[in-house]
Formats: C-alpha cells, structure tokens, sequence
C-alpha cells in the first residue's frame, strides 16, 4: 500500500516579521505531530536554530531540527535543500509533518518548484505557503510601495531605476503564499490594520486567506493542514524575475524552468558582534535601540550572558523595537557568551556598530 505524501509547509516573511516566534508557538501546539524544521538561516551564526532548540516542545527535539547555513534555501536549492529533504525521508520515524522556515531574504518560488523534482516529488507535498507580513512595518511604508504609482513613474522616466529589491521581495513572498499572516497587529489600530490588509492584497493578483495574529500566537491547525499541493500551481505563482524572463523569453523553450535566478544580497550584510556579560539587561536593550536607530539596522537577534542569571538571554530586535527573554538554560558543557547577529543593507557601518554594541557591556 502506498503511503500517503508527507505535508511540508514553507514559511517565509521579511525580516523580522516573527516567523521564528510563530514556529515555536506552532510546536508547543502540534497535538502529539511529529515535525522535522529545516531553518534557513541568513547569516554566520545559525541564531534561529538555537532559539527554536531552547523551545522546550516534546516534538521539538534536536534531531528533528536542520539548519541550512549555506545560504539562502532559493539559491541553493540543488545543494542543499534537496539531500536535506532527502535524508529526512530516508529516517525509518520520519515526520508527521515538515516545516520549513526560509531565511527572510528567500524567494518562495524556487522552493516551491522544486518539490517538483523526482527525488521528493513522489513522497512529499507542500500543505501550504504561509508568509508572515510585519503589520506595523508595513503601515509605515517601509517595505510596501504604490504600485500603480511607481510604474507611472517608469513609463514617464525611462532613466528610473527598477523596483527596489526589497519591494519586490517582499511582493513575491506575497505572491507566493497560500495563507498570509498579517502579525504584530497589537501594534497599531483597528484602522490602520484595515489599511494594511488593502495594502497587501493590492500588492497582488491573488486572493489568499488572511490571518490577523498578535505576537506570531497562530493556532497550528490553522496553519498546518491547508491540503493545497502549492507545488502544482506555481504557473499562478511567479516570481517579478521568473515574469521577467518570461515576458522577454516567450520563445525559449529551453529547459532551464527558471531554476536559476540573478537572485542576489549584494544588497544585505550581516555580521556578528561578540561582545561581554551584561548585568542590566533593560538598560542594555534601550542603548542598544539607539544604536539601531542611529544606524539603521533592519535586524538584530542573538543571545546575553547576563552573569547572575542561569539562563540565557535571548534579544529579537526589528528596527528599535528590542524584545528580551530568558529562553533557556545555560547546558554544562556550554561556554556562556553574548552573540549578536545584526543584518543591514550593504553599506552598514559594521566596525561602528561592533565598536558602539561592545561598548554597552
């Protein structure tokens, strides 16, 4: 008797918009399924992956969960990802269910095609594309822009530059989803959360479901089991590249299937600051959004040392906004440190930022 395909739900979303945050909340709620994770992280330091192994899940053990540091999951697809998948599958207590959490610099599309490729195809199925929207970035403009508006303005000026590639990411990420969810609602007003979801949904063609959530708090049988086999509808899925290309190629019958894109970070920098303990927690998190404000950082995440404390402190910030926890104990074996992981666009001020960041401690 065949056995039936095991779902795997991608989740994607821009930086900072609480995809990890909701995942844990995802696994303390699984009802006795068995998950596999595979964490894509962007950057030198695999943060999320030690977060989500502090999660204390009785289905969230540590062989359950996979990092794929290597780069981000879209553009090594071949590399990485498929002999990932395939040695999950290869385990005799393989998964119930297999979530997959794309670095926020990831196009869903080249994901999601290759659930196509024989080696997985027959044994898995993708549940559903869930891609998480920071609300109040998004109400701030910072990662959204008037799409009629700026293709006026290219038709008028042929010397003006292509959408940035934020916009545009955030766009196919958009595109790309089965489910959106619309987090960090509790940080605006009934308003200007309306607003957002007419933002979002303008921002493409499709129509898919959209979830409010407060504090990534979705419940997992909202976002597992969505039974779509979004693997079978990328042709309503396509990327501003793969539309690129196929607008200009329509002749090309070759059998490059848009595999390969010019997806690039040129764009992003990340880094890692390895700095001291730390004994006031509250006043080191209020400096620490001042350096972010003051240079601009999109992403800070990692782990304190605060020295009377037995467990470890974990830091999220997304623009100035600095959330602090105690996630877990320090093990015995460990060596206690501080390591932080700021990501920003290419031309941060890494050895300012190292030097301001050290100096807090």
């Amino acid at each position: 008797m065949l056995q039936s395909k095991i779902p795997a739900t991608v989740i994607t979303g821009f930086l900072g918009a609480g995809k990890t945050t909701m995942i844990r909340s995802m696994l303390s709620d699984a009802g006795g399924k068995k998950i596999a994770l595979i964490v894509n992280e962007f950057g030198d330091l695999g943060v999320d992956g030690d977060i989500l192994k502090g999660c204390g899940a009785e289905n969230c053990t540590e062989e359950d969960i996979v990092e794929l540091t290597n780069g981000c999951i879209c553009c090594t697809v071949a590399d990485d990802f498929i002999p990932t998948m395939e040695k999950l599958l290869e385990r005799e207590d393989r998964p119930d269910h297999i979530v997959i959490e794309t670095s926020g610099l990831a196009l869903p599309q080249p994901l999601v095609a290759a659930f196509n490729w024989p080696e997985i195809s027959a044994q898995v199925t993708v549940d559903g594309v869930v891609t998480v929207v920071d609300s109040a970035a998004v109400a701030d403009g910072r990662f959204a822009h008037d799409v009629s508006k700026v293709d006026a303005q290219r038709q008028e000026d042929e010397m003006l530059d292509h959408e940035t590639p934020l916009e545009e990411l955030f766009e196919d990420q958009l595109t790309a989803a089965d489910m959106i969810i619309l987090n960090k609602a509790d940080l605006i007003s009934e308003e200007t959360l309306g607003a957002v979801r007419e933002t979002v949904q303008n921002a493409i063609k499709r129509k898919p479901a959209m979830i409010v959530a407060k504090n990534g708090v979705v419940p997992s049988d909202v976002l597992l089991g969505l039974g779509v086999g979004s693997e079978d509808d990328i042709e309503n899925r396509k990327s501003h590249h793969e539309q690129h290309h196929h607008d200009h190629h329509d002749d090309d019958h070759g059998d490059d299937h848009h595999h390969h894109h010019h997806h690039d970070h040129d764009e992003f920098e990340s880094f890692v600051v390895e700095c001291g303990a730390i004994t006031a927690p509250d006043d080191f998190c209020k400096s620490l959004a001042d350096v972010i404000s003051k240079h601009d950082v999109l992403r800070l995440k990692g782990f304190m040392n605060v020295p009377d404390k037995a467990m470890r402190l974990n830091i999220q910030a997304v623009g100035s906004r600095v959330d602090q926890h105690y996630d877990r104990p320090w093990t015995g074996g460990e060596t206690r440190s501080s390591r932080l992981v700021v990501i920003g666009l290419h031309d941060i001020d890494q050895s300012a930022i190292t030097a301001e960041i050290q100096a807090l401690v």
